[in-house]
């Protein structure tokens, strides 16, 4: 029983997720374009948002862009330049930055959408479930580093890329590369597909939107009433 849900988790589940977020995210920009968007909640309540909402945004595109980037790339591409040991250590220090900053971000923004009374009244159940989600995710990430320094020959590293590698190239997944790792990689990997399968159902489609103008786009200017008489 045991091997099979490996295999269902780390074998079939990631083309079911991938087939299910690409198909849903098709559908849903074509039949509810205009569902398309974050729902800014500034309005409502403004403190913490800022503050919040930049440690996030920031530590999160690092996070993905060097998930991205660390495990997609071939080992033969980087071998030259850096080593799997080095490449691992690289990750566990970057990560490690990046995922704090994104934790006192996101922890800010759990607890305004949770405690603030105003944003919590007008929050979709989604809304909340997904930052919730992204916590814990985040939670599990940050757990890995101590088991990624007590394997400093960079393995794991190479096992994850291994595994990623093979279901982007549709080569059949390898689950037996990821069963003697310990259980915050995988629940990391589980949790991390369940939320690409929630993707087109939520508010994270923003981000294919061209999320690179928030970096420099103006930031919501929100008066009261009050303030213009």
């Amino acid at each position: 029983m045991i091997t099979f849900f490996h295999e269902f988790f780390f074998g079939m589940l990631p083309y079911i997720v991938l087939v299910v977020m690409v198909l849903g995210t098709i559908i849903r920009y074509d039949r509810e374009p205009y569902s398309w968007r974050a729902a800014s909640s500034q309005i409502l309540a403004d403190k913490g948002l800022r503050v919040g909402n930049i440690l996030f945004h920031i530590g999160v595109i690092f996070l993905f862009f060097g998930h991205l980037i660390g495990l997609l790339t071939p080992h033969s591409v980087y071998h030259h330049v850096i080593s799997a040991e080095n490449k691992q250590m690289v990750a566990i220090v970057m990560g490690g930055l990046f995922g704090t900053i994104c934790f006192i971000g996101l922890t800010i923004l759990c607890v305004r959408r949770l405690f603030v009374a105003r944003v919590r009244v007008t929050s979709a159940p989604a809304d909340v479930a997904i930052l919730v989600i992204l916590w814990v995710q985040l939670v599990l990430g940050l757990t890995t580093i101590p088991y990624s320094l007590g394997h400093s020959d960079g393995s794991v590293m190479m096992a994850l890329s291994e595994w990623c590698q093979s279901i982007i190239t549709f080569q059949g997944a390898h689950p037996e590369l990821i069963e003697p790792l310990a259980w915050p990689y995988k629940a990391h990997l589980i949790l991390g597909m369940f939320i690409f399968f929630l993707f087109p159902f939520t508010r994270l489609v923003h981000i294919l939107s061209a999320p690179v103008r928030y970096v420099w786009r103006p930031y919501q200017v929100v008066r009261s009433r009050a303030a213009r008489r």
